[in-house]
C-alpha cells in the first residue's frame, strides 16, 4: 500500500500484563496545507498528505467556490512547500470572507452555512447499509497500519466507489468529492459512509454533493440531525454488526416515518 500517509519506525514504550517493551510503530502523518486561490490566501488545512489534489478540489467545491472542474484553470499542489496554488477560470472571482469554525479534529473552516436540499428517490435497506459498512471497514488501510485516522467512503447500494482516509473527518468528504470531480463520477444518489462523528459541517458537505444517505459507526450531533431533517438526508448512526439507528428520513431505509414501534 501507499506508505505516504504514515510515519514508520517511531519508537514507543508499550506496557502490558507482561511488562514494558520498547518497539517501533507506525503513526499517521500530519501537515498544514495552505490553499491560495487567484493568488489570494484562502485557508490553511491540517490534513494527512495523501490525495492532496482531491482534497483541494473537494474543499473548493463543498465551500461553494467552484461548481465543477471547469471552473479551475490551473492547480499546483506542492507538498514540500505546503501549499496549493489554484487559478480559477474567472480571474475576477471574489473569495468569501465569512468563515465558520468547524469541529473536525484536523481543524479548518467552512465557508458556506446554507446547504442545498437533497431531492432523491433513493431507497436502501438496512441489510445493504450494514453490508456496505462491513466492506468499508475492511478497506481502511491507513487505519489498520497506524490507527489515528478517520475514513469515509462513497458507495452505491452494492459497491464502494471511493475510500478516503485523513486525520480530519471533514477532509475525507472533501477528498471524495475531489476525486469525483477528477474522475467525472457523480456523487448524486449515493451513500456516504464514515467512521467518525457526523457534525453539521459534514451534513452541509453531503448536501452539496447531493448525497441522500449518510451513515456513521458512531453518533451524529444534535445540530447534524436537525440539518439532516431540513436538507432531506437520511442520517444513520451506530451502524455496527447487525444494528443501526436512523435519525431522519427513515423512509429512505424502507421504514414509514409514521410507523409505530
Amino acid at each position: 500500500m501507499d506508505m505516504k500517509g504514515v510515519a514508520p519506525n517511531i519508537v514507543c514504550d508499550r506496557f502490558s500484563d507482561e511488562g514494558w517493551v520498547r518497539t517501533s510503530v507506525h503513526v499517521p502523518c500530519e501537515m498544514q496545507l495552505t490553499i491560495y486561490v487567484n493568488r489570494q490566501e484562502l485557508v490553511t488545512i491540517l490534513c494527512t498528505p495523501t490525495r492532496l489534489n482531491c482534497l483541494v478540489l473537494g474543499f473548493l467545491y463543498t465551500a461553494g467556490i467552484i461548481s465543477g472542474i471547469g471552473d479551475v484553470a490551473s492547480m499546483r499542489v506542492c507538498e514540500e512547500e505546503s501549499l496549493a496554488d489554484v487559478t480559477l477560470s474567472n480571474p475576477e472571482y471574489k473569495l468569501p470572507t465569512k468563515r465558520t469554525l468547524i469541529s473536525g479534529c484536523g481543524g479548518g473552516v467552512a465557508f458556506k452555512t446554507q446547504g442545498q436540499r437533497v431531492d432523491s428517490g433513493l431507497v436502501v435497506t438496512p441489510t445493504e447499509v450494514l453490508s456496505l459498512m462491513k466492506q468499508f471497514l475492511e478497506q481502511m488501510e491507513l487505519y489498520r497500519l497506524s490507527g489515528g485516522v478517520h475514513a469515509s467512503a462513497l458507495s452505491d447500494t452494492r459497491n464502494l466507489l471511493i475510500v478516503a482516509e485523513d486525520i480530519g473527518r471533514h477532509n475525507t468528504f472533501d477528498k471524495i468529492q475531489g476525486e469525483c470531480l477528477l474522475r467525472g463520477l457523480s456523487s448524486r444518489d449515493r451513500l456516504l459512509l464514515s467512521t467518525g462523528r457526523v457534525s453539521s459541517e459534514m451534513l452541509l458537505k453531503a448536501a452539496e454533493m447531493q448525497v441522500p444517505v449518510v451513515v456513521s459507526r458512531t453518533s451524529p450531533t444534535e445540530r447534524a440531525i436537525s440539518l439532516a431533517r431540513d436538507l432531506g438526508i437520511a442520517l444513520v448512526g451506530y451502524a455496527r454488526g447487525s444494528r443501526l439507528s436512523v435519525y431522519s428520513y427513515p423512509e429512505r431505509l424502507g421504514r414509514s416515518p409514521y410507523e409505530d414501534s
